[in-house]
């Protein structure tokens, strides 16, 4: 799960992270207040950032969601030194799309800014804490180039990247966090406050259960102060059972319409751009399946693991969900029967396709216990399905079925 930035602050805050202090508005009327809100704290100058679930923001550009074409500003992160100014900026971003590399050409609609204080700061870095699979272990990511997406910094100057892998058995030792300190070539106090900074957010990842902590950029301040000038924290939906404050966080506005609906059935549903909808037990099979798909030609229009143990309300909520995207074209179901026999898989999709008003073709692929009896179940449904032997044969028929 992700979070917006304010939230992220929020939670940063109760973990005595030094953050810029922000109130968040979702109404232009509300604008004012929050400029009293930080003119009562000394703040005279001011931020204005749209929240959106992407980053990018600042060269992001806003439309009218009306008239695509018609450009209502340019940055959907604003600094200014009157709160007048800050508010046309506001104005022109509540409500309009947000469109920036990460979005893609679709965008996001601005419901909610961030109206924070201008802080001016010597030097911007890169900080980054997320867990490291291969090695089991938490990896902090630090880099002087901050304000630069850590992607195009690892392509472009991975020389600059420093990395210290943290054991969750121990946590973050004061050894670690004095070499990421010399490595960012911070002195005096700004190395004193990074100590401090770097042991408290290691402490916020942790107990929040977060699967990321990225803070870019962060700042050293005129008076060298570390300070987080963004957040983005994302969550393990395993864990938030034990933080329902978290989950109260969830804005439903900024997922996709049909994985918020897959969820409803515990399916583990993401949309993709491509026309071949998937549906597949095991998420290793279900990324195979889709490799398989583009190398016969085709793209896959979504990941759908429907677990293992696939049966008739499963695959017709997988129906329901992979038809109510309208860029699928074809269906191509792949399913081991391991856990459960395929010949059960069989009868829960011949059902499912009898109670699904299903409009497009269907290619049926099944491996594993009791395979031979599903497939003649399917060839003799008097349903039209297509039956393969083979991933890859799955995959070229379905490709077929496409081109015919």
């Amino acid at each position: 799960m992700k979070v917006h930035e304010y939230q992220a602050k929020e939670l940063l805050r109760k973990y005595n992270v030094p953050v810029q202090e922000g109130v968040a508005i979702k109404n232009i009327s509300e604008y004012d207040g929050a400029i009293e809100t930080l003119r009562a704290k000394g703040i005279n100058q001011f931020v204005v950032k749209s929240q959106i679930h992407a980053g990018g923001r600042g060269k992001g550009k806003l439309y009218n969601p009306a008239n695509r074409e018609e450009l209502v500003l340019e940055g959907g992160v604003k600094f200014c030194t009157s709160a007048e100014k800050g508010k046309e900026y506001a104005e022109k971003m509540l409500g309009n799309l947000l469109v920036t590399h990460q979005t893609g050409a679709e965008g996001k609609i601005v419901k909610t800014l961030f109206v924070t204080e201008g802080l001016d700061y010597k030097k911007e870095l890169y900080l980054g804490i997320l867990l490291d699979r291969n090695n089991s272990k938490n990896v902090i990511m630090a880099s002087t180039e901050g304000g630069v997406e850590i992607e195009k910094v690892a392509e472009e100057t991975p020389e600059k990247i420093i990395k210290e892998w943290i054991d969750p058995s121990v946590g973050i030792q004061p050894y670690q966090a004095k070499k990421l300190d010399f490595g960012l070539g911070l002195t005096g106090t700004a190395f004193k406050s990074f100590q401090s900074f770097i042991i408290k957010l290691y402490k916020a990842y942790e107990e929040t259960d977060a699967s990321l902590l990225e803070i870019n950029p962060l700042i050293i301040s005129n008076d060298d102060q570390i300070i987080a000038l963004d957040a983005k924290m994302n969550f393990d939906d395993n864990a938030l059972y034990r933080h329902p404050d978290i989950l109260a966080y969830r804005d439903l506005d900024e997922e996709e319409p049909l994985e918020i609906e897959a969820s409803k059935y515990n399916l583990n549903y993401i949309k993709l751009d491509g026309n071949v909808g998937c549906m597949v037990n095991g998420a290793g099979l279900a990324m195979a399946t889709m490799d398989i798909i583009k190398l016969a030609g085709g793209e896959p229009a979504n990941f759908l693991d429907v677990g293992g143990g696939a049966n008739k309300e499963t695959v017709a909520s997988g129906f329901k969900i992979i038809l109510a995207d309208p860029n699928v074209k074809a269906i191509l179901i792949n399913i081991f029967g391991g856990i459960v026999r395929c010949d059960r898989v069989a009868q829960g999709v011949i059902d499912a396709v009898k109670e699904v008003n299903v409009t497009v073709p269907v290619v049926v692929r099944l491996e594993g216990t009791n395979a031979e009896i599903a497939k003649d179940m399917l060839i003799n449904s008097g349903l039209n399905f297509e039956v393969a032997l083979s991933l890859q044969e799955a995959a070229k028929k379905v490709t077929t079925v496409l081109s015919a």
